[in-house]
């Protein structure tokens, strides 16, 4: 389900929610092309295995949840936004969002330029938004803008226009930049999180198009999560085994295929008209039909969902929490 309950068994990756990359968006500001907004969404506030509600706290303490670009196509980042959250005090939270220029932004960025510090994290209705000179920024919990029938997979995509996740929630983290801070007119994005843990900084989660897990079983998905774009072509050959028996693609046709999904970027120039999968993703894109058309060389071409009506006409462009 994109990337929602990407970890074993679909729980969530180390165990933890709030590290569960969930999309990963990028278009035009409407009504002004020269900025653009990027939106990584992450902690479900509903886990599937088991079915339950997930912590309230929105991210997790002193992890890293970075927004990589690519600036010159070679799948490596020239270009990282890392944001840090602090530790919830009084039910609140706090962000510091840097950028990390050169050959740093490739690693882990717990250092670099400052654009923010101690940033409200929205935990109620109302979006709490951060001006920064020429970025406008938000965190908190909104309503998930993902649309999928997601029972209807489960049922051997037998889908009924049930939309799972109508009434759920994600914590999203959004920018809207000036397009210069991207580093180039066209670039390939992916977001990831990191966990602070006991043997220094371990990559809990990544993605850059969605629905990719679905390619991935057992221990394939674990080596993907913590691997890197640059690294993806080794996946070409697991993806193409999943295309043949879904589709029914020739060997030749499913390759073909896997490598148009690898690496796990997505693509975006800021000087044309945005609609995944052709470049970027907006909130309304409908990436489930898309996708499952593909996964099934044409014999499923949608699931009867469409877009939530709680987008909204302004930043953060995500309707309030259902929650």
């Amino acid at each position: 389900m994109s990337h929602h309950a990407s970890g074993p068994d679909f729980g969530f990756p180390r165990g933890d929610a709030r590290l569960d990359m969930t999309d990963l968006y990028a278009f035009s500001r409407p009504g002004d092309p020269s900025k653009s907004i990027i939106i990584f969404n992450v902690h479900p506030s509903m886990a599937v295995n088991p079915m339950a509600s997930t912590t309230r706290e929105p991210f997790a303490p002193g992890a890293l949840y970075e927004i990589k670009v690519d600036t010159d196509g070679d799948a490596i980042a020239d270009v990282c936004f890392s944001v840090q959250f602090a530790a919830s005090q009084g039910g609140m939270q706090t962000a510091t969002l840097r950028r990390v220029q050169g050959a740093r932004a490739a690693a882990e960025c717990a250092n670099g330029e400052v654009i923010v510090e101690g940033a409200p994290v929205s935990s109620g209705l109302k979006p709490l938004i951060t001006q920064a000179e020429d970025c406008r920024l938000f965190f908190g919990w909104r309503s998930d803008p993902f649309f999928f029938d997601a029972q209807g997979l489960f049922n051997q995509m037998q889908f009924t226009g049930n939309d799972f996740f109508a009434n759920q929630d994600v914590c999203s983290i959004a920018l809207e930049l000036p397009n210069s801070a991207l580093g180039a007119d066209e670039v390939g994005l992916w977001a990831r999180t990191l966990d602070n843990s006991k043997e220094g900084w371990v990559q809990a989660d990544r993605g850059g198009r969605p629905l990719q897990a679905v390619f991935l079983p057992g221990e394939e998905r674990e080596a993907y999560l913590s691997g890197q774009p640059a690294e993806d072509d080794r996946f070409i050959a697991v993806f193409a085994h999943q295309l043949e028996h879904t589709g029914g693609y020739t060997r030749e046709d499913a390759v073909g295929e896997a490598r148009k999904l690898l690496p796990d970027i997505l693509s975006y120039d800021t000087r044309r008209p945005v609609s995944f999968p052709h470049n970027g993703r907006t909130l309304t894109d409908d990436v489930v039909d898309v996708f499952f058309s593909m996964l099934t060389n044409g014999r499923v071409t949608g699931d009867m969902v469409g877009p939530h009506k709680d987008l909204l006409d302004e930043f953060p462009y995500l309707g309030p929490p259902h929650h």
